[in-house]
């Protein structure tokens, strides 16, 4: 968080947040200045919503006097200023009473997104493997007409992809060979989702700093593991609760709503999400607003967790909401269910 943020600011910011989740509403000075537990006046507060804003923690909509927080400002909160509420033993019982012993991982994902649907009122969904992980073993370029380049991947023991791309300009034999033993030293053996999560999220923010070699090879590797280019086979998504999306006023415009869900169904850029949020590591990650890197997502959040067997990850729990969310409730009701998943497909846990 912003040191220069003064306790004063971070304070007017949590209730700030906090009412407009509560309420949907912009919140204006004189309902801060009343609703703050503070002994400010109006003024006092104008000037603290206006280096908030100056900030881009908060914005002021063009038909409002009031302030709504920005997906900055519910990042700052989240990380700072949240105070999580526990999960109610009945939400427990609820989601624990519905994983039925035995039960396969995709009656457990089909159980689970519906439970966590019903449970937050927004979308819930589970991410499970497919089949057996591929992972890359070695890639190879050939060049062919013009900017055309024939990628060859071997993926696990045996399988065999060939695919051509499109380059922004035409690289010698050298340079193709170049990139593909860099390509081979960084990602040989790992999976095709972490492979694609690397690209978007680690290496691409890096770009400045590498060298013209490098850039290229990035650059095809981009083309190449694009979610319509290789065939993953290693991961799904089950999602339950796509049509509690349209009871916010936020997200309910036609053209907006026509676009999640077709998302939801073709599940690309869902499935690109999830890819980052594992990528990332063990427990909760939460995406919010543009941070997920697709315009289709800018005005919802992203809360996830992983759940495990034998102690690896295999695949998330989550939701899909509005970014006016309530993270305080959303977030534990997320990690509680993965743990539950967990218990769920390694009998010898304890039950929570």
């Amino acid at each position: 968080m912003d040191g220069q943020i003064s306790p004063r600011s971070q304070h007017i910011l949590k209730v700030l947040i906090e009412s407009y989740i509560r309420d949907g509403q912009p919140v204006g000075s004189k309902q801060l200045a009343g609703g703050s537990g503070l002994d400010l006046s109006s003024s006092t507060v104008r000037n603290v919503l206006a280096d908030l804003e100056a900030r881009g923690l908060v914005r002021a909509p063009h038909t409002s006097a009031g302030r709504v927080p920005t997906s900055r400002g519910y990042r700052v909160f989240v990380d700072s200023l949240l105070t999580v509420q526990p999960v109610t033993s009945d939400n427990v019982r609820q989601i624990a009473q519905r994983l039925a012993p035995g039960a396969s991982l995709k009656q457990i994902a089909a159980t689970v997104s519906s439970a966590l649907s019903g449970l937050t009122s927004m979308a819930g969904l589970v991410m499970v493997p497919g089949g057996m992980p591929q992972r890359l073993r070695h890639i190879e370029f050939l060049s062919l007409s013009g900017n055309q380049v024939l990628v060859i991947l071997v993926i696990n023991d045996r399988e065999v992809q060939n695919l051509i791309i499109e380059t922004p300009r035409r690289y010698s034999e050298a340079e193709l060979t170049q990139a593909a033993n860099y390509l081979n030293q960084q990602f040989a053996g790992q999976t095709l989702s972490g492979v694609r999560s690397r690209l978007l999220h680690e290496l691409r923010q890096a770009r400045e700093q590498m060298d013209s070699l490098m850039q290229s090879a990035i650059t095809m590797a981009e083309r190449v593991f694009e979610p319509d280019e290789v065939i993953d086979k290693a991961r799904d998504c089950v999602i339950a609760g796509q049509t509690n999306l349209m009871g916010f006023d936020e997200l309910s415009d036609v053209a907006r709503l026509r676009g999640l869900f077709e998302a939801f169904h073709q599940k690309r850029e869902v499935l690109s999400l999830l890819d980052r949020a594992a990528y990332d590591g063990q427990g909760v990650r939460i995406f919010i607003g543009e941070e997920s890197g697709h315009d289709l997502f800018s005005d919802c959040s992203l809360v996830t967790s992983t759940y495990q067997v034998d102690g690896e990850v295999l695949g998330l729990v989550g939701i899909i909401g509005p970014t006016r969310m309530a993270y305080d409730q959303v977030i534990p009701i997320v990690d509680v269910t993965a743990r539950l998943v967990s218990a769920a497909l390694n009998p010898a846990d304890q039950p929570l």
